[in-house]
């Protein structure tokens, strides 16, 4: 199993204090905020290597970041270059997950992770549960309590077994506050589904679209975590972060 971090944003909404740091490596508590993701990955089980996409502006950025990292890491960290520049010609969540499979060929197991998520839960039974689901994408879940925040996200509802039943992308009125996360383990057997998508679609931008379009063509599962999560989209969830967050 391959682990992708997803580290391509251009932060746009934290411009104020991410104009020259990627919004990954923004500091929290004094370590960058994607070493509390990387704590979790050491002793999951067929974890092989640590891919980071990252855009042509912050490339080094992240390369200095892993060569400080792998001499105490267990698995070899490698750094790719989506070859975007800016905003404008960024590839997305989904164009850069499509992207990294095919400069590297991967052909494993591939577990994604959005670099700006800050969660104190361990991952071991999120990957346990999804890797026994050879035919299914899972995707973790939080439920946030917040009928109004939820609308910014995907709303899920899941059965007692983990089953997706329906998929809503930033619903104005949604069900429920069971939302989607950027956290997505993809089998290899479900690899060839970004093909698909592409091919009906013809997007490769947002993982949420991917998702739901998933959620209708093929079977997905959700799995719920129990913890803190910060979603660090803004100067506002950032301090948040900053000040709850231990």
């Amino acid at each position: 199993m391959k682990v992708l971090i997803l580290a391509a944003g251009y932060g746009t909404r934290l411009a104020s204090i991410a104009a020259n740091t990627p919004k990954p490596l923004l500091p929290v508590n004094n370590r960058p905020l994607m070493n509390y993701i990387v704590d979790k990955l050491p002793g999951l089980p067929g974890f092989n290597e640590l891919l980071i996409v990252s855009n042509a502006k912050f490339y080094t950025n992240f390369v200095e970041w892993a060569k400080g990292m792998q001499d105490k890491f267990p698995v070899p960290i490698r750094v790719v270059n989506d070859g975007t520049t800016d905003p404008e010609n960024r590839l997305g969540s989904v164009g850069d997950i499509d992207f990294t499979i095919k400069e590297l060929n991967i052909s494993d197991d591939l577990f994604v992770l959005g670099g700006d998520n800050l969660f104190d839960y361990q991952l071991n039974d999120f990957v346990a549960f999804a890797s026994k689901k050879r035919s299914a994408v899972t995707i973790g879940l939080y439920d946030i309590h917040n009928l109004s925040e939820a609308t910014m996200y995907g709303v899920v509802e899941i059965d007692a077994q983990g089953k997706m039943l329906s998929f809503h992308e930033k619903p104005a009125q949604p069900k429920s506050t069971l939302i989607s996360m950027c956290c997505y383990y993809f089998p290899k057997e479900t690899l060839t589904y970004l093909s698909d998508y592409k091919k009906n679609s013809g997007k490769m931008d947002k993982a949420g679209q991917y998702i739901q379009w998933l959620s209708e063509e093929k079977e997905v599962c959700g799995f719920k975590f129990f913890g803190k999560w910060y979603d660090i989209g803004s100067i506002e969830s950032y301090k948040d972060a900053q000040e709850k967050f231990k």
